[in-house]
């Protein structure tokens, strides 16, 4: 095991004993009776600055289009929802399940749109081999952990949306914009993970 993989286990564990942290909810999912169950790959890069890989969505698909996401989606019947997450994972970025060490999942996210999202958390080699689907993926970027998870990065925003108003996080990387859902999973993280690099 490495000595990234050790930390971040002995952080995520420690985490998740003591009291919960004050979480990110979306307040839509009152109004919803039942979801879909979902799963996403926080993938944590080992080198000596970590990061986090993060995709761009087309601008051509139906849902959450040109939105920056982790990979992920629907949890197929029979998976669990780290297989779901390392299935997507390649399908989307081209990640081998085997090349990722998984150090557990973290708090679920219910989102408006009626899913229940299982964040999955593992540690990628820093050198990866990348091929994005062009179908899924407009591009790929990395972002560094310290600072994705620094609260003091993570801006609280609200926008107006079918005659509601929402309020959100946002952290904007270099132009790169993360905000909603992936906001929220980051947003939580920050409490589970309490990461200082």
């Amino acid at each position: 095991m490495s000595a990234l993989f050790d930390q971040v286990t002995r952080l995520f564990r420690e985490g998740h004993e003591t009291a919960p942290p004050a979480l990110w909810l979306d307040p839509r999912i009152d109004e919803i009776e039942s979801f879909v169950p979902a799963a996403v790959l926080i993938a944590m890069t080992e080198r000596e600055r970590p990061g986090f890989l993060f995709l761009h969505r087309p601008a051509t698909m139906r849902a959450h289009a040109g939105q920056i996401a982790f990979p992920g989606g629907r949890i197929d019947p029979g998976e669990t929802p780290v297989e779901a997450a390392l299935r997507e994972a390649w399908e989307e970025l081209g990640i081998r399940p085997e090349d990722v060490r998984v150090v557990g999942t973290t708090d679920m996210y219910r989102t408006g749109s009626a899913y229940e999202i299982t964040p999955v958390l593992g540690i990628v080699p820093p050198d990866i081999e990348i091929r994005p689907n062009p179908a899924e993926v407009s591009q790929w970027f990395e972002a560094p952990v310290d600072f994705v998870l620094d609260r003091a990065n993570q801006l609280e925003k609200t926008i107006e949306h079918e005659g509601r108003m929402h309020t959100f996080v946002e952290v904007d990387w270099r132009g790169h914009q993360i905000w909603g859902v992936t906001g929220a999973i980051l947003h939580n993280l920050a409490g589970r993970l309490r990461w200082h690099g």
